[in-house]
């Protein structure tokens, strides 16, 4: 019985030792693995180093500066930074500079960007960068004027805008300021006629020829009513005391008109006359 227990007690802890021996002994060989490879990386910078260098390459603005963007073309709603820009057509923004240092500096040149939207450090397209190489004194502002005309290849998808400003001080040490960094879409105008405006120009059409049309009949209708043709020559119909005897024979017209005519007399001047033949 003790031979059994004392077996179940050495083996188990055998067991043991040879596992963590394995497990030693694959902690050093990757550690040596990992020794390796950072003696076999000689070109490359890692650690605090990359970052230092990094931010060193990196042209900072300055504190004693402050800018300002103004678009005037396009209009973008008050306050909205992101809005649409049109292909094909010019974008155009103002810059305000304001000096709050102590010290002169000199705005060299003003350009801008389009930039993937996902990464801004990716360029789709570089605008002129334009050269003022102005002068401004300290407590002093001043405005610079830009535009581009975006390509109207890009209609219909969101690209980053970038409008970086490089200016320098009296030492000569240089500064860029990203002046504008938003995502914009550009839109594509179309210039084609809809369906709406297409049955609006063909019913003004349609007016139009009915207009002409009635303008025409009512020319000829007042054309026809001035001619001398169409107005109607004027009917004898004699005095009132002539009788029409066109249905009677000749020969008794003949002799009515050669027997004298008796005047016609009042009734009164007829009843006198009676009344004096009675007596």
């Amino acid at each position: 019985m003790k031979l059994i227990y004392f077996t179940f007690l050495i083996v188990p802890a055998a067991l043991l030792c040879l596992g963590s021996g394995n497990i030693l002994a694959r902690a050093e060989e990757d550690e040596l693995d990992d020794v390796v490879d950072i003696e076999g990386e000689d070109n490359q910078v890692v650690g605090d180093d990359a970052l230092v260098d990094d931010d060193e390459s990196v042209v900072k603005s300055s504190q004693d500066i402050d800018t300002t963007i103004l678009f005037t073309k396009p209009v973008p709603s008050l306050g909205d930074l992101t809005f649409d820009i049109q292909a094909g057509y010019p974008v155009e923004f103002f810059v305000g500079f304001i000096n709050k240092g102590s010290v002169d500096y000199v705005v060299e040149s003003m350009e801008a960007s389009f930039r993937y939207p996902m990464d801004y450090t990716y360029y789709i397209q570089n605008f002129t960068a334009l050269p003022y190489n102005r002068e401004v004194k300290p407590k002093q502002e001043a405005t610079f004027a830009y535009s581009f005309i975006p390509n109207e290849a890009f209609a219909g998808r969101p690209f980053g805008l970038n409008v970086q400003l490089n200016y320098r001080d009296a030492s000569g040490n240089a500064y860029q300021e990203a002046v504008y960094n938003q995502t914009l879409n550009i839109v594509e105008v179309s210039e084609g006629l809809d369906g709406e405006t297409f049955f609006l120009y063909v019913f003004l059409g349609a007016g139009g020829v009915l207009a002409l049309v009635a303008g025409q009949q009512a020319l000829a209708s007042l054309a026809r009513r001035r001619s001398p043709r169409s107005v109607s020559q004027p009917v004898e119909t004699g005095t009132a005391s002539e009788v029409d005897y066109d249905w009677l024979p000749k020969e008794i017209v003949n002799q009515l008109k050669k027997s004298p005519k008796t005047p016609k007399q009042s009734p009164r001047a007829r009843k006198a006359k009676r009344s004096a033949g009675d007596d």
